[in-house]
């Protein structure tokens, strides 16, 4: 019989605590058995060197923990009728989770040929850290995961992200404590001040102190025990310790922890929904501390294992080289005495099996971990209503990122509880505001008078400065069935470069999985960009996330550099609409001239690039030149450059080409949007030089066109010259401006003449009396800084 009396007074029935501990040594025996084991996987028969693996490798460390903690979680949520998933967040706890699954049946479900018999048993075993299997973390092919185990630090923001906007979820997030040193972990400890009770699910962090990393010892398992409860309570959660060795002891202490956070959780949301009391709960998190590799082997070769570093890993050596130690590991496995554990066909005894939750209630069948169950498709207002009025090209200027903010005002008002913004702090420096018109930013922590769109609900996060945050947030959202924004300044996002790689990599894998079901893409605006940053300076000038994502699968990624507002329009409905990429939009929010109407933007983005017939003048003959560009900026100073040579040259023919969609520029055969081979010599041609105005990197541009025919290409971008200075300058100093371009173009035809060679120093001149300009007054000169299409 269990009784929960009262917060302090707990007692678990000696028969459930006998159950969940044979359940426990299942689960270790199964971590064990993947670790180590080729056959026998029962042991019915003396172990044998050809019964291990050939290479045996893994992480057992964190295993027996996990596994203690499961068993727990699998009882609160019967018991309590809980709708809960787990997040495993120690980077090798691949054993532990698959173990679980198997044992509650999800596994077997969903990969019929690892079965739930000895044979399924010997799959199970054989297919861990093998060739062709399963990786030793957690990963898309682990039932019921949301989060990649392959790189530490996103556990607890990915668990948030799971909660907001589901108020009947709760997230079991295991916190490694080597996990816990990283940044983005120390971070993610605040993502309580963000919680609403009333409308969020809730999160439950375990974080387990088994004391050690690969070789050192953690910070937090090495700090008194006052000292880490403060630090806990400073960061606004109440902690439930459970601490020691003894498998009972222990048992009884984590049932009563679960029942005491349990309690918290219902009381705080009751508290919410019914009362209407909007105070920050102190929300609960249990620390665990039990020895690393606990119920391994003491001991291996004279020096202590358990409770180790040495645990970490692979605990006893078993190959050609250490054959004797073959009997240490039978002895380390019958420990477990798994002939109480499985029936003679290798299946779970029934009287173990019913501590499972059923159906989806179990961790590995939750829909929320396999979010494209749950998506509901997003509802997006008509781009065209947003648009601005453009009569001909260049005749008005236009901010593309308040334009697009306008449009996401109207796809917040029609996604409750379906759509959010993340960003660190910087919605409204990238003139997003519009959305706060229509909504607040979600916000628990205190509240002054003075302080801007904040309430304890809303569809904006970005009250936080953390990119991590803000990647871990949004990857949890979108994971979990829903659809996101994340809006930040270009040069920092290339902070959360190594994020952006796991997802992409987990969309890649779930692509391959028929039972991963199409989530939500990934959308980044990236703003605030490279070409315009009139007081930050060197600092903020890096395009490179480009050259990180296109080195991503092509199946995965996409790159988007609209030129004008509607075309911005048109890309970011196309991306909020779509399912499995990650979308990368870049756009400009300072005044630029506006190219096209909304219906001419739309066709231009659907084929992702374009000769701009209205700025070339090669109808009839053909080109002598192909002037082209992607991205805002670069395409205002290629279209410059295209009216001082029309200008001075009017009989030069010159084709102008667009490019939206970056992967254009690549071969079909090595990315879906690629063009055809006969495609892009159509519009490049097979000989002309190309004169292509870039905002990255230009080596990017030739990396994706490296293979095509035409090798006259000749792009300009970023260079890596930067500092506090004028728009026109950094475009100067970098030489993507109108009169290199020019230049360029005289240099590269050498059949233009005196008349070439004379506008040539004309230019060169101008420059220099432009950098003096700027040097003596601080600004561009005049005549440069209100140039637009068409005077």
């Amino acid at each position: 019989m269990e009784i929960l009396t009262n917060q302090n007074t707990f007692v678990l029935s000696e028969e459930i605590l006998q159950k969940m501990d044979a359940y426990w040594r299942a689960a270790n025996y199964l971590s064990v058995g993947q670790i180590y084991l080729y056959d026998n996987p029962l042991l019915k028969e003396p172990l044998q060197l050809s019964h291990v693996k050939p290479m045996v490798v893994g992480h057992w460390g964190t295993s027996p923990g996990q596994n203690f903690i499961y068993v727990h979680l699998n009882r609160v949520i019967k018991k309590h009728h809980l709708n809960m998933i787990y997040i495993s967040g120690p980077g090798h706890g691949g054993p532990a989770l698959v173990a679980n699954t198997y044992l509650e049946g999800s596994y077997s479900e969903i990969y019929p040929d690892i079965s739930e018999n000895e044979q399924g048993m010997k799959k199970l075993f054989t297919q861990f850290s093998f060739p062709g299997g399963i990786s030793s973390h957690v990963a898309p092919s682990t039932p019921g995961s949301i989060h990649e185990g392959g790189e530490l630090g996103y556990s607890l923001s990915h668990a948030f992200g799971a909660v907001f906007d589901n108020p009947d979820l709760i997230a079991a997030c295991v916190v490694g404590d080597g996990e816990a040193e990283t940044g983005p972990l120390a971070t993610a400890w605040h993502s309580n001040k963000f919680l609403n009770a009333k409308s969020d699910g809730a999160v439950l962090p375990i974080l387990h102190l088994n004391g050690y990393k690969i070789s050192n010892p953690t910070l937090l398992a090495r700090i008194p025990h006052e000292e880490l409860e403060q630090f806990f309570r400073g960061c606004g959660w109440k902690p439930y310790f459970v601490e020691g060795d003894e498998a009972a002891d222990m048992h009884r202490k984590m049932a009563l922890a679960m029942e005491q956070a349990i309690s918290d959780i219902r009381t705080f949301q009751k508290n919410a929904r019914e009362k209407g009391d909007h105070k920050r709960p102190l929300w609960p998190i249990i620390i665990l501390r039990s020895p690393k590799g606990w119920t391994g082997p003491k001991a291996v070769a004279g020096k202590k294992n358990e409770g180790t570093f040495r645990s970490h890993q692979v605990p006893i050596p078993v190959d050609k080289a250490h054959a004797g130690n073959v009997q240490l590991l039978e002895q380390w496995m019958k420990s477990y005495h798994a002939e109480e554990l499985f029936d003679q066909n290798g299946k779970l005894i029934s009287e173990l099996a019913e501590l499972c939750p059923n159906g989806d209630k179990r961790m590995g069948a939750n829909p929320h971990a396999n979010g494209g169950l749950l998506l509901k498709e997003i509802r997006l207002p008509d781009f065209r209503d947003f648009a601005l009025q453009v009569s001909s090209p260049g005749s008005i200027l236009g901010q593309g990122t308040v334009v697009l903010g306008n449009y996401l005002s109207g796809v917040i008002k029609l996604n409750e509880n379906n759509f959010r913004i993340f960003g660190p702090d910087e919605t409204l420096s990238n003139l997003l505001g519009a959305v706060f018109e229509v909504s607040d930013r979600q916000w628990g922590a205190q509240a002054i008078e003075e302080d801007e769109f904040l309430s304890p609900s809303g569809r904006i996060l970005d009250a936080q400065l953390s990119e991590h945050q803000c990647q871990g947030w949004l990857e949890g959202y979108l994971l979990t069935g829903r659809h996101g924004l994340f809006n930040s300044y270009e040069a920092f996002i290339r902070i959360v470069d190594s994020m952006f790689s796991q997802h992409a990599k987990w969309l890649k894998v779930t692509r391959e999985l028929p039972w991963r079901r199409d989530i939500a893409s990934l959308n980044y605006l990236l703003a605030s960009h490279v070409w315009q940053q009139d007081h930050n300076g060197f600092t903020h000038q890096d395009p490179g996330f480009l050259d990180h994502v296109a080195s991503k699968k092509a199946d995965v990624v996409r790159l988007y550099l609209p030129p004008d507002a509607n075309c911005l329009l048109s890309v970011m409905h196309h991306c909020l609409g779509s399912k499995n990429y990650v979308n990368v939009v870049v756009a400009g929010k300072h005044p630029l001239p506006q190219w096209l109407d909304i219906r001419a933007a739309e066709i231009h983005c659907a084929q992702g690039i374009g000769i701009w017939q209205w700025a070339s003048n090669d109808q009839q003959s053909g080109p002598d030149i192909v002037m082209a560009s992607c991205g805002d900026t670069v395409t205002l100073e290629l279209l410059a450059a295209v009216s001082i040579l029309r200008k001075h040259f009017p009989e030069l023919m010159v084709r102008v080409v667009n490019v939206v969609d970056l992967m254009k520029m690549q071969s079909e055969l090595e990315h879906p949007h690629g063009l055809s081979d006969a495609d892009y010599d159509s519009i490049f041609t097979l000989d002309k030089h190309i004169i292509f105005n870039f905002h990255g990197y230009p080596w990017l541009v030739h990396r994706l066109s490296y293979k095509r025919v035409n090798r006259n290409l000749h792009v300009r971008g970023y260079i890596e010259e930067g500092t506090i200075t004028t728009p026109f300058d950094l475009r100067v100093q970098n030489k993507i401006d109108r009169f290199h371009l020019v230049i360029e173009v005289v240099d590269r035809l050498g059949n233009l003449g005196s008349k070439g060679d004379y506008l040539k120093q004309q230019l060169q001149d101008k420059l220099l009396e432009h950098k003096h300009y700027v040097q003596r007054y601080g600004k561009d000169m005049p005549e440069i800084a209100g140039w637009v299409w068409g005077e």
